[in-house]
């Protein structure tokens, strides 16, 4: 096994010492507090300043900014929330329309931000490409979702069906077959972007404390270990990390449950490579499969390349994050799968982050009038995108304003956090992670195998299909 990093990628090429910002020492007293220095909490930091330059706002943060799931992702800033279809399926024609333009923007309205405030992250909108690649069936499903796509009232151009020398022009995986096209997605350096965004938000006049973790929160004010803060708002931007705080007002956990992904990356490849596999436009990569995969080139030509994660008893954060042989081994073989030309690559970083699932799989932003407090989760695997959504909703909220961003059906303007489905207590969640992901690993190795007969293929199909509309 090679000799790889057991760090972020994106965390080791900061140019920048993770010195600590000043922890909270003292009592203070602001207008809104915001737990957690990630994605989620910036940004709202950020639109609550572009909309009222006057507040006062203070972020406390456990560790440095961005180090949770904002400095550990797979880099895809895609302009998609995950399940906004069945979200959006009861809305009105004008409604759903106005929903796809404000998600599908999420990468154009990051892109301005950057611009405007100096912020150099390595962003590029190459769009995604979702790839039948690894066995028949893909195709056959790729396809059924494509017209599905068709009939939501998506406008021309946001998924595009892409095959032959259509598809080789932006990918070259040795037997894809088809691929669908939405151009909705940029690529982006994780660590740069939420090192980058914490400056802009200090150059607005907000406070934030790292090394300064969150006991316990209420109505009014937020404890930490040195310091008590009062304050008209509290929004709890932890997502996995809730899980963390056991006595608040409301556990977190409950809603949010924390689940891992995992991501290694190679070294750098040469342009002939590259020139090889594709992706010149950068455009970011997954196979249609249930494993979840994704990969992006690098700015400095490496291939990043994650798969679904793990999930801990308990719903417990993962602390060790040094993958295990078969940890690696999954991405590393899936990825050969795709392009066997990378089977002698060295891997020189393997690392993995916390995230959080909601009940129902989807999205929230929600806000409590009465308690004043706000927040947003559930993101699965979108956040990096969702939380500028959010960021930007949260804003609204919280100044009780009416706008196109607080009339989505992912927004719950009164009843907080109560609107929520709860997870169940254990072992049902351990036990239904366990027996959906063993359907899927049995379902991918079933496939794989060129000699498998089509009665055995169909039947582990329709138990994956099953197990994973079971957990929905």
């Amino acid at each position: 096994m090679e000799n790889w990093k057991n760090i972020s990628l994106w965390m080791d090429q900061l140019d920048e010492p993770l010195t600590p910002r000043s922890s909270l020492n003292k009592d203070i007293s602001v207008d809104v507090a915001i737990m957690g220095a990630g994605y989620t909490g910036l940004w709202t930091a950020y639109y609550l300043k572009q909309q009222n330059p006057g507040l006062s706002i203070a972020i406390v943060e456990a560790q440095t900014a961005g180090f949770g799931a904002s400095g550990r992702n797979g880099g895809w800033l895609i302009g998609e929330l995950s399940g906004q279809d069945k979200l959006l399926k009861d809305s009105t024609e004008q409604q759903r329309t106005l929903g796809h333009h404000l998600i599908h923007g999420i990468p154009d309205e990051v892109a301005r931000v950057l611009e405007k405030e100096g912020i150099e992250c390595d962003y590029q909108k190459g769009g995604m490409l979702c790839v039948a690649a690894r066995y028949p069936e893909q195709t056959e499903s790729l396809r059924a979702s494509y017209k599905s796509l068709e009939q939501l009232g998506y406008e021309a151009g946001d998924n595009q069906w892409l095959e032959g020398s259509d598809l080789t022009d932006k990918i070259n995986i040795e037997e894809a077959k088809a691929a669908i096209f939405n151009p909705h997605c940029a690529s982006i350096h994780p660590a740069k972007l939420v090192r980058g965004l914490a400056r802009a938000v200090e150059g607005l006049g907000v406070k934030i404390y790292e090394n300064t973790p969150a006991l316990n929160w209420k109505k009014g004010s937020i404890k930490t270990p040195k310091a008590q803060i009062e304050t008209q708002w509290v929004v709890p931007a932890l997502e996995a990390y809730g899980a963390t705080l056991k006595k608040s007002l409301y556990p977190l956990s409950k809603y949010h449950l924390p689940v891992q992904s995992l991501i290694i990356a190679t070294e750098p490849l040469s342009e002939k490579i590259w020139l090889e596999l594709g992706v010149k436009n950068g455009e970011v990569f997954s196979d249609y499969s249930r494993q979840v995969t994704y990969g992006i080139r690098t700015k400095d030509n490496r291939l990043v390349f994650g798969a679904r994660g793990s999930y801990i008893f308990g719903g417990r954060l993962r602390h060790n994050f040094k993958l295990t042989d078969t940890e690696l081994n999954l991405r590393k073989d899936i990825m050969i799968d795709l392009f066997p030309q990378l089977k002698h690559v060295t891997i020189t970083h393997a690392w993995g982050g916390n995230l959080s699932m909601a009940r129902k799989f989807h999205p929230h932003m929600v806000a409590d009038q009465d308690n004043q407090f706000a927040m947003a989760g559930g993101y699965g695997g979108e956040g990096v995108g969702a939380s500028n959504l959010a960021g930007r909703t949260l804003a609204d909220l919280i100044l009780n304003k009416e706008t196109h961003l607080t009339s989505m059906p992912w927004v719950n303007k009164q009843g907080g956090i109560g609107t929520l489905k709860k997870w169940e207590v254990e072992p049902i969640p351990w036990l239904g992670y366990k027996t959906v992901i063993k359907s899927f690993d049995l379902e991918d190795k079933v496939l794989n195998d060129k000699t498998a007969p089509i009665w055995k293929r169909k039947l582990v199909i329709g138990f994956a299909s099953l197990m994973e509309k079971f957990v929905e």
